[in-house]
């Protein structure tokens, strides 16, 4: 790695990094790009309303990981759920299938870590930015935050890559 490439040290506070709003649902702040970390990972926070759900599928060049702040998800890994509650993790490894829905009532909180950062173009075309005054104070996603729409999510995945999508969420209805 030459000087010109050399990635610069990251600190961001609660709240800063850029905001947008997931087609899939949910609230990412973008604390560090690809870009930013010569390629090494993509992290964000993801902030969720209960009952969020993803569909099952895989990152083929990366891996995922979840650290839950707050709140609960019920964690789909190769075809078996564990309940992941504040301070746990979830890794799934490129190319396992997965899947997860927020459990808990309040909502969840998650730190979402991609080695490498590979699928940034997925999720960048997949969201778009919070308007400057939209984000309110909550702990979770605003009402009303950026509407779910599964085509636009099935769209960058085709257009970009890092992510396949597998089939619908296996989670059991309750």
């Amino acid at each position: 790695m030459t000087p010109a490439t050399k990635p610069a040290p990251i600190v961001r506070a609660k709240d800063e990094g850029e905001h947008r709003w997931f087609f899939g649902g949910g609230l990412h702040i973008w604390k560090a790009t690809a870009e930013e970390t010569g390629g090494a990972f993509l992290l964000f926070e993801d902030r969720l309303d209960q009952g969020k759900v993803t569909p099952l599928h895989t990152h083929p060049d990366s891996d995922e990981t979840m650290i839950v702040l707050e709140g609960e998800i019920l964690m789909h890994l190769d075809g078996t759920e564990h309940a992941v509650g504040a301070g746990g993790i979830a890794s799934a490894p490129r190319g396992v299938p997965h899947a997860f829905k927020v459990s808990a009532a309040e909502g969840a909180r998650l730190l979402c870590l991609h080695t490498p950062g590979c699928c940034q173009s997925f999720y960048w075309d997949a969201s778009e930015p919070v308007p400057s005054g939209a984000m309110g104070t909550g702990g979770g996603a605003e009402p009303g935050a950026g509407p779910v729409d599964m085509a636009k999510v099935m769209a960058s995945a085709q257009k970009n890559g890092g992510i396949e999508i597998l089939g619908p969420p296996p989670f059991s209805p309750t």
